[in-house]
């Protein structure tokens, strides 16, 4: 899918209030891959806790990125609802982007250095497994022409930045929340004390990927599955 009118829609959410309707549904569609091919996102509320849930046209993570052994060039697969929410809401500087969750699995790298995914004892080995991130995205032409990055930190900065954020030079935070995977849904619930009653969202569908020089930006948006918009106009409303 081409990235120019993604990011050009990006640059509008950051300029604008988004208009809000309900959950969002799209058509099936088959010339996309299906477990990333969008049917529905929705989002609940129930007090301060916020379920997003995603409906795929497969099997929701039946597909994970093949690594290729390095942190440099590594890919990653990503289902992401990115919302109206300031970035301050959970703790980044405020202004700095569009707040998004994000359901991810990158097999050559761990980024949750507080969680064990795999049970297996050693929480610094798990990055294939799904799990969550709060991630504030920006338009980034050094990623190609109209396209995304998770927004970087420049060295000798230091933004405000989440409690449990994982160490890299990135708005990124790993709050632990673990991705329910069912057949052909995935959902996270994350705890948003003090939110506003009025929080929009979108869908969508993703490949990032580090960069291989690791370095500005380290983590770049390199392919857009789906939208479950069309236009991350974020018309979904958390009832």
């Amino acid at each position: 899918m081409p990235r120019p009118s993604v990011s050009l829609s990006l640059a509008a959410m950051l300029a604008a209030p988004a208009a809000f309707g309900a959950g969002i549904t799209s058509p099936a569609d088959p010339a996309k891959r299906a477990t990333f091919d969008i049917l529905a996102a929705e989002a609940s509320r129930d007090g301060d806790a916020v379920t997003f849930r995603m409906t795929l046209a497969a099997t929701a993570g039946s597909e994970q990125p093949a690594p290729v052994g390095a942190l440099a060039g590594a890919p990653v697969h990503a289902y992401v609802w990115p919302t109206s929410l300031d970035p301050a809401t959970v703790g980044f500087e405020g202004g700095t982007g569009v707040l998004a969750l994000a359901a991810t699995s990158h097999p050559d790298f761990d980024d949750t250095p507080l969680e064990d995914e795999d049970g297996d004892g050693d929480p610094k080995n798990d990055g294939g497994p799904w799990h969550s991130h709060w991630v504030v995205l920006t338009p980034s032409e050094e990623c190609g022409p109209g396209a995304l990055s998770v927004r970087d930190i420049p060295e000798g900065e230091t933004p405000a930045l989440p409690k449990t954020w994982p160490g890299l030079p990135l708005f990124i935070d790993s709050p632990g929340y673990v991705p329910a995977l069912d057949a052909d849904t995935v959902a996270v619930t994350v705890t948003l004390p003090g939110a506003p009653a009025d929080i929009g969202f979108d869908g969508v569908t993703s490949a990032l990927r580090v960069n291989a020089n690791v370095h500005a930006p380290l983590l770049c948006v390199t392919d857009v599955f789906d939208v479950a918009s069309g236009d991350l106009s974020l018309p979904g409303k958390v009832e």
